[in-house]
């Protein structure tokens, strides 16, 4: 990897293209006095599927905002498809194919399902003061954007939802619709936070086949995920991250196995001897009960 992003783009660097899709270094961000992200190195690979883990407070989600320009970090420099994105704010990083959705939805609870799907496209003439009072001049954009937007409904099984209001669908529902919406900028790289928390297990598995979709049209998914029986069902690609920090990556069967993962989750005294710790745990018990070695019940 090169020290300098910038530069390797400046000289020309042929492998840009078919290298990973998001090249990253030194990227700290820190809140007061705690350090939340501390990543010396990160590379997402370009058309699979990465699955970011780590335990509650690694921050995970907090780099994916200083990816996507929703946070600024204290330092670092990163780059998508060969182009920085310092100081780039988020909707531009959204226009070059970069798109994310949320752990919490952030559907328009006020608009129809299809106005939520409209909405996700960019560059629409209509949406410009001059052009908006003149019909002729956007409507048949607007065609080809409902159109488009139909087949996404369809395919994500929204079609009957269309004309609902969002705020009336289930929480797996937009889910879907977030992924459905996403998917209206045409992507190359998608990134979900935790795009299976609250869903029920029918809607899981529609899904997980969603998501293993995007990687057979090409692009690059990279997502937030606790569900490990997810993360080895689908990943191509794994990063642990734990205390801000990479911790591992590799293989979702190699990293299963690294013991620095099983640190990171378990702690570092997770292989002491279980029947000595419930030893322990009786005795203390005891105790507290008046019933140690030597007193009576």
């Amino acid at each position: 990897m090169p020290a300098d992003i910038n530069a390797a783009v400046e000289a020309g660097d042929l492998e840009v293209a078919a290298g990973p899709i998001i090249v990253g270094n030194n990227i700290t961000r820190r809140f007061g006095g705690l350090t939340a992200v501390d990543v010396e190195s990160i590379e997402i690979p370009r058309g699979k599927i990465t699955a970011l883990i780590g335990p509650n407070g690694a921050g995970k989600t907090t780099l994916f905002n200083l990816l996507t320009g929703f946070d600024r970090p204290d330092s670092g420099e990163w780059a998508f498809n060969g182009r920085s994105l310092a100081g780039v704010p988020a909707f531009r990083v959204a226009r070059l194919g970069m798109v994310r959705t949320f752990q919490l939805t952030k559907v328009l609870a006020k608009l129809t399902v299809i106005e939520n799907m409209r909405l996700g496209a960019t560059a629409q003439r209509g949406e410009r003061l001059w052009a908006a009072p003149f019909r002729a001049l956007w409507s048949s954009q607007e065609q080809e954007i409902t159109a488009r937007a139909d087949d996404l409904l369809a395919r994500f099984k929204l079609d009957a939802k269309r004309e609902d209001f969002a705020g009336s669908l289930s929480g797996g529902q937009r889910k879907l619709l977030e992924m459905a919406r996403a998917l209206m900028v045409d992507p190359e790289l998608i990134m979900l936070d935790e795009p299976m928390a609250g869903v029920n297990p029918a809607l899981k598995q529609s899904l997980l086949g969603h998501v293993k979709s995007l990687r057979d049209e090409g692009r690059t998914v990279l997502f937030v995920e606790h569900d490990m029986d997810m993360v080895r069902d689908i990943s191509d690609w794994v990063i642990v991250m734990a205390q801000g920090q990479i911790v591992a990556q590799g293989t979702p069967t190699e990293v299963m196995a690294d013991p620095k993962v099983i640190d990171a989750y378990l702690g570092a005294h997770h292989d002491a001897d279980l029947s000595e710790v419930e030893q322990i745990v009786e005795a203390e018990v005891l105790e507290e009960l008046g019933q140690t070695e030597g007193e009576q019940p």
